[in-house]
């Protein structure tokens, strides 16, 4: 028998309403067609409601698709799938995992998609825990070793700080298997958790065990940063050489992370080129670059490009406004940070956090307002690990002004703590022995010792023709067969530093400061221990040896940099007539001609 006009109507419809549910992008839009749905009676069938529930999603309208995924008499694993993965781009990961095991129990199988959107899930909460169980699900229902459940699974271990599982996750994946995607999860895990030397490395198996994977952009930015986090401008190089060879200098990550790269690297100029090259520079581009102009202390030119920023109606996030105080802070432009800081809120809408007060505390202790820096530290009212960071930078500014009475109140504030302090009692220590207070320089080292505080030993980097050189205070032995020429002639430069009015020592009695070397006049845990040359001394007498004149000298540290060795790379300078470029733990120097960039 014939089907009626009216009966085919709904079959007509169906198609067209589908199609409009697919390309929706609004809650109005979704709504207008569910209701149309309701009114041919077609809601009640999976298909179309799965349709919905994914449209709801699509628009974060959780609410909705979840009524309508309680109202459904039957769901199958698109529907549970579908919900799942609409809670967790909504920012409701917890609820997204507990919809998998709700799942397991209502007897329905999850697929590879479902299982890789629980990893995914588990990756936004950081909660490896939680993600070994999803893992575990995952095994059991043989969907482990499937491509895309397995890279989720790497990328969850590593946002989570679990690197080993995550590369024990890649490694048991077939080679075979592997596609960019997995190797471009694999490559961030090490970005992100500071393991830049891993991520090179890995990148190099990529190149030689998979040669006709092209890299993509995810590939290539994470490995340029993993270069900017380790100092490795050669290897940026040739990054930002495969960059242009494949078409990808016009992708903004990949541009931001070449803005850093070249940066960190003591290559500002290079860094300003790609910026400037950049047609339609986003928020993160300008961040980027005005954060990498701070720290070289171009404080005047980092403003220009904060103004340029605003006149574009390029809106400032936090990050952003954070760069324009520390360029105040390292240019000693005072009213100009305090300025923003009282008008984040009114001007940009952004409430000053943590970062914002402890950068502008440390920008009145740069500027000896001492006092100011005090009452601006109360009224922040920081808890936790921000306050103590506050506090620690404004310990290290009391000292640097010898502001013995200031400093004592800061210690006995960082003493409170009782994790990440070894930094900070060390400046108290140093403070008191500046003050020709030997028994209480002791006394901070005893407590140290009672409480099995301990501090990370300062290292100076080089690299040369790609390898990098790396030197700790009074060890030569990195420098190979060239190491008695270093100590040989740094001898000979102190010699005609002396001649030049230079009062201290390049090798001799230190001390470990905060987030420095220290002086060779200060104590050390009163027992005289001679640490001998610093290593950015070392590092630098490496490095007149074996890079050829008129090339810069690129050092990086992993602390700030002492008040004797910045003195003597400015001799230096003068006398070998070379530029030394050193990223410290703070700023960039650079040193020309007997002067330094942070004046």
């Amino acid at each position: 028998m014939a089907a009626t006009p009216k009966a085919a109507a709904p079959a007509t419809l169906m198609p067209l309403l589908i199609h409009l549910l697919r390309g929706a992008s609004d809650l109005a839009s979704v709504s207008a067609t569910h209701a149309k749905l309701l009114k041919l009676g077609a809601d009640a069938s999976v298909a179309s409601s799965n349709h919905l529930l994914a449209a709801y999603c699509r628009c974060g309208s959780t609410a909705p698709a979840r009524r309508l995924f309680d109202g459904m008499p039957d769901r199958n694993v698109v529907s549970w799938t579908a919900l799942m993965s609409g809670y967790a781009s909504a920012g409701r990961p917890r609820a997204a995992v507990a919809l998998l095991r709700a799942m397991v129990l209502s007897g329905v199988a999850p697929n590879a998609f479902t299982f890789s959107t629980a990893a995914s899930a588990c990756a936004r909460l950081a909660d490896a825990g939680l993600g070994r169980q999803v893992h575990a699900c995952a095994e059991v229902a043989g969907y482990a070793c499937d491509n895309v459940v397995a890279t989720a699974l790497v990328d969850m271990y590593g946002k989570a700080g679990s690197v080993r599982d995550a590369r024990a996750m890649f490694d048991a994946m077939p080679a075979t298997a592997r596609n960019i995607v997995s190797w471009a999860s694999m490559l961030s895990v090490y970005a992100q958790n500071a393991l830049g030397h891993d991520a090179i490395q890995l990148f190099a198996e990529l190149r030689s065990n998979g040669e006709d994977m092209a890299p993509n952009h995810f590939i290539l930015s994470s490995v340029v940063s993993a270069c900017a986090g380790v100092g490795r401008l050669g290897i940026g190089r040739c990054l930002h050489g495969m960059v242009l060879r494949h078409g990808h200098e016009d992708n903004d990550v990949v541009a931001v992370a070449l803005v850093d790269m070249y940066s960190k690297c003591g290559c500002y100029e290079y860094s300003k080129k790609v910026f400037d090259n950049i047609k339609q520079p986003s928020v993160i581009s300008y961040t980027s670059i005005i954060v990498a102009t701070a720290k070289y202390g171009l404080g005047r030119c980092a403003l220009a490009l904060f103004s340029d920023m605003v006149d574009r109606g390029v809106q400032p996030n936090s990050v952003t406004l954070l760069g324009v105080l520390h360029a105040c802070s390292h240019s000693g432009l005072v009213d100009i940070g305090l300025h923003l800081l009282h008008s984040m809120r009114s001007k940009y809408g952004i409430d000053p956090c943590a970062s914002h007060y402890t950068c502008a505390v440390d920008m009145l202790g740069r500027a000896g307002q001492l006092e100011e820096a005090f009452e601006l530290a109360n009224e922040a009212r920081l808890d936790g690990n921000d306050d103590l960071l506050l506090w620690s930078s404004l310990l290290s500014s009391c000292r640097n002004h010898k502001r013995l009475d200031l400093a004592t109140k800061a210690g006995k504030k960082v003493s409170e703590f009782s994790q990440d302090v070894a930094g900070a009692l060390v400046v108290m220590s140093n403070a008191y022995a500046s003050a020709g207070q030997a028994d209480d320089a002791a006394a901070v080292w005893s407590n140290m010792r009672q409480r099995s505080i301990r501090k990370d030993p300062g290292c100076s980097w080089i690299e040369i023709k790609d390898v990098p050189y790396v030197f700790y205070a009074g060890v030569a032995s990195p420098a190979g067969a060239r190491a008695d020429d270093v100590m040989l002639l740094l001898d000979e430069l102190e010699t005609k530093m002396r001649e030049k009015g230079y009062k201290g020592r390049i090798g001799g009695a230190r001390v470990l400061d905060a987030d420095e070397e220290v002086d060779e006049d200060h104590h050390d845990e009163g027992k005289g221990v001679m640490v001998g040359v610093h290593s950015e001394m070392l590092t630098l007498g490496f490095g007149l040896l074996v890079i050829p004149k008129g090339m810069i000298i690129r050092v990086m540290k992993n602390l700030r940099m002492c008040c004797g060795c910045h003195e003597a790379f400015k001799l230096i300078s003068d006398i070998m007539e070379r530029e030394f470029v050193v990223r410290d733990l703070n700023r960039f120097h650079h040193f020309r001609r007997g002067s330094c960039s942070c004046n």
